[in-house]
């Protein structure tokens, strides 16, 4: 293509793209190109159809309710089914067992020390199910916890060289979970896919922090 022919394939997607905020001033760069990005990466003559996993019984369900919403709440899903799978072979020779697991040793690998709420938030996890998997980390003496110096209602946890030799060993493995995950996708689909979903973290994490208890009618955006 020529660079002209470049621009006005541009223009064309400018005005073609309409996010669901239409405001003249609500319009963003990133998002644009993001919208742009993905009509190149997947043509609309390429476009996949969501395995199928249905029987023919009640077709109303894909009628009503089979939309791309629905797709995305499924395959992320599936996707996290087979990540747990794959992080599961990873894990079999080391003491971490879990996901959180990992994640606990890994978040405080890189932090000297952090409340035990503040991490728990990090993981995104509710409290009672963070508490367990900061139980285990002590009982393993992977992690140690001690009082904050300024707020003493709070207890702080960090790492210990125990945690650190056992979480350095296992990140390789982790790492070929992370190219296994990403599977078949080229260099420029992955591009476009951790845009996407890290636009989707930073939406769902507000949430978590400051809209959780409020009823799913109210979420949808």
């Amino acid at each position: 293509m020529t660079k002209k022919e470049i621009l006005l394939t541009l223009v064309d997607r400018l005005f073609e793209y309409s996010p669901d905020n239409t405001a003249e001033d609500a319009y963003s760069m990133e998002d644009f190109l993001a919208y742009a990005h993905a009509q190149v990466a997947i043509p609309s003559n390429e476009q996949m159809p969501l395995r199928d996993q249905s029987g023919q019984k009640e077709d109303w369900l894909n009628v009503q309710y089979g939309d791309d919403n629905r797709d995305i709440s499924i395959l992320l899903v599936l996707l996290f089914r087979y990540a747990k799978t794959y992080i599961k072979k990873a894990l079999q020779s080391s003491s971490i067992q879990t996901a959180d697991e990992f994640v606990v040793l890994i978040t405080l690998l890189t932090h000297e020390s952090l409340t035990k709420t503040a991490l728990v938030n990090k993981l995104v996890i509710e409290k009672t199910s963070g508490a367990e998997v900061i139980k285990r980390m002590l009982n393993l003496k992977l992690i140690r916890q001690f009082e904050d110096e300024v707020d003493k209602r709070s207890i702080r946890v960090s790492i210990t060289a125990l945690g650190r030799k056992t979480i350095l060993k296992v990140i390789p493995k982790m790492y070929l979970v992370s190219q296994v995950v990403a599977g078949n996708l080229s260099p420029q689909e992955k591009n476009t896919l951790s845009f996407l979903m890290k636009k989707l973290d930073y939406h769902h994490h507000f949430i978590f922090m400051n809209q959780r208890h409020e009823k799913l009618e109210d979420l949808v955006p």
